[in-house]
C-alpha cells in the first residue's frame, strides 16, 4: 500500500507539481485514526496537504520565497469531520437528519437510501411512494417496490435516493467503466486569455476573488480552504434555496454571502458584473441548471476570459448517471463503501464511512485544482475547467486500500479534539470550531472574515489592496 507521502505525490504531480515542491512537506501521524476498513485518515491528510502545498506554491510564484508545509493526519481527520465539533454559544448540532432520511428494505430484500433533508426531495419521494413522510409510511410502501425500480422512479420524479450495491456489482455498471477512465481531477483549457498579473498582498490568495456558488459540503469546503489562504470568496445563495443552516455556519467562515436571484434577469445581470471581475468560480449544482442560466464554461469563459471554472457533480462528467443528483451519503451506498464497510463491522446492511470523506476530500481536491489551474494561469493564460467529483473521489479513496483491523480502532474523544479548536466571533454567536490543519510556515492559514448568515452582504467585491 502507498504511504501517505506518495498517495500526495501522485495527487500533486497529476496536476502538473513539480515533484521537487514535496520536499517541502512534512506530514506527521499515523492510520487509522477512526472506526473504518477504509483509509479515511490518509484520504484526508493528503487532500489536506495537496492544498497546503499548492498554496505554498502560489506564494512563491507570488513572493519569491519558499516555505515548510506540515499537516498532522490527526488535525486532517478531525477537519474533515468539522460540522460535528462546531459549536455555538456552547450547543451542539441538532439532528442532522430530516425525520424520514437514511436506510430502508425494499420488497426484494435490497436497502435503499433516502436523502431527503431539503423538502423538494422529500416531497418527490413520498409523491413516488404515496405515502406521508413518516418512516413506517414509508417502510410500509418500499416493502411494494424492488429496490432498483424504486431507486430509477424516485430520481426520475426528482427525488434523490440509491439503492445500496456491492463493489462488484457497482463495478459491472456502464457508469463504473466511464469513471474508469477520468482522472482524479480533470484540468482543461476552456479558452484563451493573457495571462493575469497577480494582485498586491501579503497571503497567497491575497485579492483573489472566488465565486462560490455551492450548498450543503464539498463545494463549500472549497471556498473555506480559499478563503483560509486569503482570497475574496463571496457566497452566492438566494433567500429561496433550501440550506442547512449548521453546515453553512461551518463552512461560511472566512466567507462574504450575498443573495443574487439567479432566475431573474436583473440577477443574472448582477451576477456577470461579479464573474467580469472574479478570478475562480466555484459551482456544485447540476451542470445543465447552470448552463440554462447561462453560465456554462464556456459561456463564462467569454464573460470572463482567463477565469478559473472549478465544476462539482456527484458522479462525474461522463456515463450514464452523468446527470444524476447525489450527495456523499448516497454515493458511499451507491458504489460499494455502505455493503462493504457493513460487511467488515459485521452488521447486516448498510454502514456509513465516519466522516462524509467523500464530501470533505472532494472540497480540497477542489480547492487544489482551482489553485492549481490559477497558477497555470498566471503562467500561459488561457481559461481554465477544473472538474471533480464525489464518485471519482469515492474511486480514488477505495483504490487506496483497505485496513485489516479498522474496527478496532475506537472513534476520538472530546479531548482528542480540543488541540484542534480554536474560538472566534461571528454573526451567530460565539464559535468553537475547528481550525485549519495545513500549516503554512510563513503564510498561516486562517479566517479574516467571520461567519455570517446567508444574504448578509452586497453582492459586490471589497476593494483590492
Amino acid at each position: 500500500m502507498q504511504s501517505p507521502r506518495e498517495i500526495l505525490g501522485d495527487i500533486w504531480t497529476s496536476a502538473g507539481g513539480e515533484a521537487s515542491a514535496l520536499d517541502a512537506i512534512k506530514l506527521t501521524g499515523e492510520e487509522p485514526q477512526l472506526p473504518s476498513s477504509f483509509r479515511v485518515a490518509a484520504a484526508a491528510q493528503a487532500s489536506v496537504a495537496a492544498t497546503g502545498l499548492a498554496a505554498a506554491g502560489i506564494w512563491k510564484l507570488r513572493s519569491g520565497q519558499s516555505q515548510d508545509v506540515t499537516v498532522d493526519m490527526r488535525h486532517a481527520v478531525v477537519e474533515c469531520r468539522s460540522e460535528r465539533y462546531l459549536r455555538v454559544d456552547d450547543k451542539p448540532p441538532p439532528p442532522a437528519w430530516d425525520a424520514i432520511a437514511g436506510v430502508y428494505k425494499t420488497g426484494d430484500a435490497r436497502f435503499v437510501r433516502l436523502h431527503t433533508n431539503f423538502p423538494h426531495h422529500r416531497d418527490a419521494v413520498c409523491k413516488v411512494l404515496n405515502c406521508k413522510p413518516e418512516r413506517d409510511d414509508v417502510q410500509a410502501a418500499l416493502m411494494q417496490w424492488d429496490g432498483e425500480a424504486f431507486e430509477t422512479a424516485a430520481y426520475a420524479a426528482g427525488g434523490v435516493v440509491s439503492m445500496m450495491r456491492s463493489y462488484d456489482e457497482w463495478s459491472a455498471t456502464p457508469h463504473a467503466s466511464a469513471l474508469a477512465e477520468l482522472p482524479l481531477i480533470t484540468i482543461e483549457k476552456i479558452g484563451d486569455a493573457a495571462p493575469k498579473p497577480w494582485p498586491k498582498g501579503d497571503r497567497p490568495l491575497a485579492g483573489i476573488r472566488v465565486l462560490d456558488l455551492s450548498r450543503v459540503i464539498a463545494g463549500p469546503v472549497a471556498g473555506r480552504t480559499l478563503a483560509a489562504h486569503g482570497a475574496d470568496v463571496l457566497l452566492i445563495s438566494g433567500p429561496d434555496l433550501p440550506a442547512i443552516p449548521w453546515l453553512t455556519i461551518d463552512t461560511g467562515r472566512g466567507k462574504l454571502t450575498s443573495f443574487v436571484e439567479l432566475k431573474s434577469e436583473q440577477g443574472r445581470a448582477v451576477f456577470r458584473d461579479l464573474l467580469t471581475q472574479a478570478d475562480i468560480i466555484s459551482q456544485g449544482y447540476r451542470p445543465r441548471a447552470i448552463a440554462g442560466l447561462g453560465f456554462a464554461p464556456e459561456e463564462a469563459a467569454r464573460i470572463s476570459p482567463g477565469i478559473v471554472y472549478v465544476t462539482l457533480s456527484a458522479y462525474g462528467h461522463a456515463g450514464p448517471w452523468a446527470e444524476r443528483r447525489g450527495f456523499d451519503s448516497l454515493v458511499q451506498t451507491s458504489t460499494g463503501f455502505n455493503h462493504a464497510e457493513g460487511q467488515a463491522a459485521g452488521v447486516d446492511g448498510p454502514k456509513e464511512l465516519p466522516a462524509q470523506m467523500l464530501d470533505h476530500a472532494t472540497g480540497y481536491l477542489m480547492a487544489f485544482g482551482a489553485m492549481m489551474a490559477k497558477a497555470r494561469q498566471s503562467r500561459e493564460g488561457g481559461s481554465w475547467h477544473v472538474r471533480v467529483s464525489l464518485a471519482q473521489t469515492g474511486r480514488w479513496l477505495w483504490n487506496l486500500g483497505r485496513v485489516a483491523d479498522g474496527f478496532k480502532t475506537g472513534d476520538f474523544k472530546g479531548e482528542t479534539v480540543m488541540p484542534f479548536i480554536e474560538e472566534v466571533a461571528s454573526g451567530f454567536g460565539a464559535l468553537r470550531s475547528v481550525r485549519h490543519s495545513a500549516l503554512l510556515s510563513k503564510t498561516p492559514a486562517f479566517w479574516a472574515r467571520p461567519a455570517m448568515p446567508l444574504g448578509s452582504h452586497p453582492p459586490q467585491w471589497p476593494a483590492r489592496e
